[in-house]
């Protein structure tokens, strides 16, 4: 069993803060919520309350596509981030937008994070339900096989917990609130201290 390198260790090594991007769309972005509610700033306060030298970049655009994002990403890349978050696709699916595109735009940001070096998360999103069966099978698929096929830090779903919870979402139902984000940070934690752990 491969020895768990600890964040103390790994900034030892480093000698400086660990940059993790998160590359999204209005849900990493932090979409009807004050600055400090998104995602990426609820991780990082997570991450530094529990001792670990981390500051999370948000790279979110409301309303972005698997497209966009990978438009994005190399511009994204300067300053180079130690590791990155993928949380897109959300409105590939929303739109209905074709999953062979979808599939091949998350196959080329991972693959271009990769040729940098650079862990990744990727983290599950899944289809509306009113788009069918097919169509929800060859989406929900796209994620889990981007993942084994890359070797990367997988979380499933992103929305797991919160995703149909009016309690825990914005008016709209789509966007969680600051309660959600509370939740989504909890439970993917785990996933973040393993990509962590990757970095060298």
């Amino acid at each position: 069993m491969a020895t768990m390198v600890s964040m103390a260790s790994a900034k030892n090594i480093t000698k400086e803060k660990i940059t993790i991007l998160v590359l999204g769309d209005s849900l990493t972005a932090g979409y009807g919520l004050d600055k400090g509610l998104s995602f990426p700033a609820k991780l990082q306060v997570r991450l530094n309350e529990i001792g670990m030298d981390v500051a999370v970049v948000n790279g979110g655009v409301s309303g972005d596509t698997s497209a966009g994002g990978l438009a994005r990403i190399g511009w994204l890349l300067n300053p180079r981030p130690d590791a990155v978050i993928i949380e897109i696709g959300a409105n590939d699916g929303l739109r209905g937008l074709d999953p062979a595109s979808t599939r091949d735009n998350i196959d080329a940001i991972i693959g271009m994070l990769k040729g940098a070096n650079i862990p990744v998360l990727l983290t599950g999103m899944q289809a509306p339900p009113n788009l069918g069966r097919d169509y929800g099978a060859e989406f929900n698929s796209i994620y889990p096989e981007m993942a084994a096929i890359h070797g990367t830090v997988y979380y499933p779903f992103y929305l797991e917990g919160v995703a149909a919870v009016p309690e825990l979402n914005q008016k709209d139902g789509i966007h969680p609130n600051a309660q959600g984000v509370d939740i989504i940070v909890g439970a993917m934690l785990p996933s973040v201290r393993q990509l962590i752990e990757q970095i060298k």
